[in-house]
């Protein structure tokens, strides 16, 4: 019966951290948006960059909004002071515990990728020495481009919207999307000096079961 690989305490630690700072995030924007939505409705459009920088929110607290919207927009903006703190608290905590991982410092030479980035990156790979190869690594995350080939046609697209329920990466694939977008968006221009491929190229390998 083949080998499967499960996260020992020290990984589901690590993802943790990292998915938790992740969930708070997702609860900010969302309140981010319905605020947005909120000044949509009474037709108040938004003048400056950022809605909730120091004069974004002077224009939000001279707009006049009539209940119960009003109050929910007012809670609304607590809840976000009170996740930006929690966000921050977070991510100083991931940016202490970053520099003993030994798969981080390869991952902050791909352009766009930070030390948060790199952190979830890390956690969620897990131990790379299960992989025997990087396509086994990017099949297990399912980060790979959608591949049409017929005969000597050969089209590559965007990342599947979608991953089979029977692969082993399913759980990994919810947080790793998003950062594999945003890296994308943050990088700069030029040819990449390394990649989580090459981490599972150039990380030491402890076993090599079959990835599920």
């Amino acid at each position: 019966m083949p080998e499967i690989w499960l996260p020992d305490p020290t990984v589901r630690a690590e993802r943790e951290r990292a998915r938790f700072r992740l969930h708070l995030v997702h609860h900010r924007t969302a309140l981010k948006n319905r605020i947005h939505a909120t000044l949509m409705t009474f037709g108040y459009s938004v003048p400056v960059s950022d809605l909730f920088g120091t004069q974004g929110r002077e224009i939000l607290g001279r707009l006049a909004v009539p209940e119960p919207w009003a109050g929910t927009l007012a809670t609304s903006m607590r809840m976000i002071d009170d996740l930006d703190v929690e966000i921050s608290a977070a991510e100083a905590d991931l940016r202490s515990l970053g520099p003993d991982h030994p798969y981080i410092p390869l991952l902050l030479t791909v352009p766009g990728v930070g030390h948060l980035l790199a952190y979830t990156i890390a956690s969620e790979i897990g131990d790379i020495g299960r992989f025997a190869s990087p396509k086994k690594l990017t099949g297990y995350t399912g980060l790979c481009p959608i591949v049409r080939q017929s005969g000597s046609t050969d089209r590559r697209g965007p990342l599947a919207k979608t991953v089979p329920s029977t692969c082993a990466g399913r759980s990994s694939r919810r947080p790793l999307t998003p950062l594999a977008m945003s890296a994308t968006g943050i990088a700069t221009s030029g040819p990449s000096t390394g990649s989580a491929a090459s981490v599972a190229r150039r990380s030491p390998r402890r076993h090599r079961p079959p990835a599920r």
